[in-house]
């Protein structure tokens, strides 16, 4: 089994991934109880697991459903090249705060109606600044800026992608919040460093290995930022500085790692 929001291959009865912390446990659409990943049936009211949301599963399978033609096209074009090559990237991991509230007591359909519009507004700002959408989860998206779409100034574009993407939610969310009473607004983390892709396929899925904390450290700064915030670390910065005004935080303690990270 692999990590729906960073792909590490996690154990078969883990509740949470050991790379990014993230929650593998699948959220039952009748009771809303939380079970494991090998559970047959939901614990509370015994719904079959075939009907059990997979962790991060949503209706948009694969990239392919919804990556632009122009930008699937190059990545097809470029596969071959780029699979094996070691790439400077920058990851950026965004979701929904609030979302329980939202969907609280609605049927599934209802639940996708109001959920969808807002994955796609995440997606338009990937793909405006030729990043990649490479996972869907649930009530969020993880892009790649810099591969498979080679830019050197992939930090500058997923910063940008960052702003574009708070500005769309939060005018979609202004009318949800006037038509369903629930505030509604994403948090964003961005982290650069190195990725060896290993194959992409022909859905435009890319298979990956992260080198160091570049993956964990995104879903970590994402995790950290508070509603309606980008959170980028140093690394991010450096590639980015001067394109973007920021808030340095300095040092900060992250959840897995021993020494502090600035942000």
């Amino acid at each position: 089994m692999h990590c729906p929001r960073c792909r590490h291959a996690t154990p078969p009865d883990a509740a949470f991934c050991p790379e990014c912390g993230s929650r593998l446990l699948a959220v039952c659409s009748r009771c809303g109880a939380e079970n494991a990943p090998a559970h047959k049936f939901c614990k509370k009211c015994g719904q079959p697991a075939t009907a059990l949301p997979a962790p991060g599963a949503t209706r948009l399978p694969s990239p392919d459903a919804y990556t632009p033609k122009h930008l699937a096209d190059r990545i097809l074009t470029s596969r071959t090249a780029l699979e094996g090559e070691r790439k400077q990237v920058t990851v950026l991991f965004a979701d929904l705060k609030g979302s329980m509230e939202l969907l609280a007591d609605r049927d599934p359909e209802e639940a996708r109606r109001l959920l969808d519009p807002l994955l796609e507004q995440m997606m338009e700002a990937v793909h405006r600044y030729e990043g990649t959408v490479n996972q869907v989860m649930g009530d969020g998206i993880m892009a790649l800026f810099g591969a498979p779409l080679a830019h050197e100034d992939h930090a500058v574009r997923a910063c940008y992608a960052a702003l574009r993407m708070q500005e769309n939610v939060t005018r979609y969310g202004d009318d949800l919040q006037r038509s369903q009473g629930v505030p509604v607004q994403i948090r964003v983390g961005l982290n650069s460093g190195e990725v060896v892709v290993r194959s992409i396929a022909s859905d435009l899925r890319m298979d990956y290995t992260a080198v160091g904390q570049t993956t964990h450290l995104a879903a970590r700064m994402e995790q950290m930022a508070k509603p309606g915030s980008a959170l980028i670390t140093a690394s991010t910065l450096r590639l980015a500085e001067g394109y973007v005004e920021v808030r340095t935080l300095g040092p900060v303690r992250v959840k897995g790692l021993a020494e502090p990270v600035e942000v």
